[in-house]
């Protein structure tokens, strides 16, 4: 914890439980001990990898105000898991009532004659929380005999982990050298996922044009069909009718022929 005239910081180191392929956030307090407003300002030497809420603001008198600190999510891990990455804190008395919108560059100048304190954190990266094993350890009635053996030469339960975490040590290396960029097999599935797409629609509408073809010929056919058979029934209804004309016609003369004969032999 850092004491200043104007506001106590805590704590002085970042620490990031660090994991790859993800977002990583701390938190510092600033605490002002003081009657008076304090404007603070945060700055990193690293901008694009950090996300600093708020990174500029005012801390009213007998108060505090937390500060987020969110590291970018790492595709590889540093060597020795060292960070260099710095954070310089500026702070400075400034008039009551001054808002984070009336923050700006020239409050936090030495030049101009004003008292700046700053103070610096360090980044450190820690191993993230394990979860507890499962396997309970020292059992009176279960553990295990390989853990046993010393007295007669062979190799103690210590002395097998030991082997045990060397094996898994020299595993990793391997294990690494097998691993695929998971945006490179993003991509890829992306793009295979779409081509299968693509001729999925192609086939389904291949296969809806066929159905749609068919229909029509199916019904192209049944409309000849029924033309055939209107066309056969006018025909056959033609004949019937010219052939009742003409017995009529015959009996119709007939009947006017012996009328007229009645009436000639009348007269």
């Amino acid at each position: 914890m850092s004491t200043g005239e104007l506001l106590s910081i805590e704590p002085l180191e970042l620490k990031f439980p660090f994991e790859l392929k993800k977002q990583i956030s701390c938190s510092l307090q600033l605490s002002n001990k003081t009657d008076n407003y304090v404007a603070f300002k945060v700055k990193t030497t690293n901008p694009k990898k950090y996300c600093v809420r708020p990174n500029a603001g005012t801390v009213l008198p007998r108060s505090t105000c937390d500060v987020i600190v969110t590291m970018q999510a790492q595709k590889e891990a540093p060597p020795d898991m060292q960070c260099k990455d710095k954070f310089l804190l500026q702070s400075v008395k400034t008039n009551d009532g001054v808002t984070a919108k009336d923050i700006n560059a020239e409050m936090f100048s030495k030049e101009a004659g004003h008292h700046v304190e700053e103070c610096k954190l360090r980044v450190l990266y820690v191993s993230p929380p394990q979860p507890p094993s499962p396997v309970q350890e020292g059992s009176e009635e279960g553990s295990s005999p390989r853990g046993s053996v010393s007295d007669n030469g062979n190799a103690t339960g210590t002395d097998l982990s030991t082997a045990s975490r060397a094996f898994i040590e020299r595993l990793e290396p391997q294990e690494k050298s097998l691993e695929v960029p998971v945006e490179l097999l993003t991509a890829n599935t992306f793009y295979i996922y779409t081509e299968m797409v693509k001729d999925e629609v192609k086939l389904a509408l291949a296969r809806a044009l066929i159905s749609k073809l068919t229909d029509e010929k199916n019904n192209a056919i049944q409309q000849n069909n029924k033309l055939r058979q209107e066309l056969e029934l006018l025909r056959h209804q033609g004949n019937k009718n010219r052939g009742g004309v003409s017995i009529m016609f015959v009996i119709f003369v007939g009947l006017l022929g012996i009328f007229l004969g009645y009436l000639v032999k009348k007269t």
